[in-house]
């Protein structure tokens, strides 16, 4: 992602609707387990880092970018810098590894999935968001710096090919899904923008009941998946 987009999120996450309602899905998603190392790979601001931290994890971003870091040290995060296809840490060394909507931007996401498969711990956790769906292809990929959009088939091979156990992959942002759809036909860019107030709580609303209704199965915009290393 481009110095210029990391920090334009980074100015967006605290009160952007699609940011808070996905350190809600983080902060679900790590409810049972047991605190414990954690990195956040790709972690631009530090936003799902500072969530970890928040619910007693030791967690580190870790940032490819000098723009991503330096927010991150400026924001007080423990950070590093390197690639997430070569993670600069110890074989065995993680109990959580957390990479929301990164692998995406990697040309080499076997390699990721590989190397984060050696530095999580037997029985650690692998917790994985990923655009989905190559039909919702549009310039706000070129613009963001995705190399691939996935699907459920193709998420499942990458992490099982690693040696992960997957746990049901869901789906996430199902109900604005034809919104995106529309939304995506005429974008000449990217879609991290600063909405107005009204348009924010309306749309934080309904991304918020989305927790409720049994649409996990239906196509959305996201993909979501717990990817275990073997004990």
């Amino acid at each position: 992602m481009e110095a210029t987009e990391v920090r334009k999120l980074t100015e967006l996450e605290e009160r952007h609707w699609w940011y808070r309602e996905r350190r809600h899905l983080l902060a679900k998603a790590v409810a049972e387990l047991k605190p414990g190392r954690a990195l956040d790979v790709g972690a631009a601001g530090g936003g799902n880092t500072r969530v970890l931290q928040s619910l007693g994890w030791q967690a580190a971003a870790l940032e490819y970018g000098p723009t991503g870091a330096e927010v991150c040290a400026a924001r007080g995060i423990p950070v590093l810098r390197g690639d997430a296809t070569q993670l600069p840490l110890d074989a065995g060394s993680l109990d959580l590894v957390v990479a929301f909507d990164v692998l995406e931007h990697l040309d080499d996401d076997k390699a990721a999935a590989a190397g984060v498969f050696e530095a999580l711990k037997p029985g650690g956790t692998f917790l994985v968001a990923v655009p989905c769906d190559p039909k919702l292809w549009s310039a706000h990929d070129d613009a963001v710096g995705h190399v691939r959009r996935y699907t459920r088939q193709t998420l499942s091979d990458l992490l099982l090919g690693a040696g992960f156990q997957l746990e049901p992959m869901v789906s996430w942002n199902v109900l604005m899904r034809p919104l995106v759809q529309l939304r995506r036909r005429s974008s000449t860019g990217s879609d991290l923008d600063n909405p107005p107030a009204l348009l924010n709580n309306a749309l934080r609303a309904v991304i918020t009941l989305e927790r409720y209704l049994p649409v996990k199965s239906l196509p959305g915009v996201t993909l979501l998946v717990h990817a275990k290393k073997p004990a």
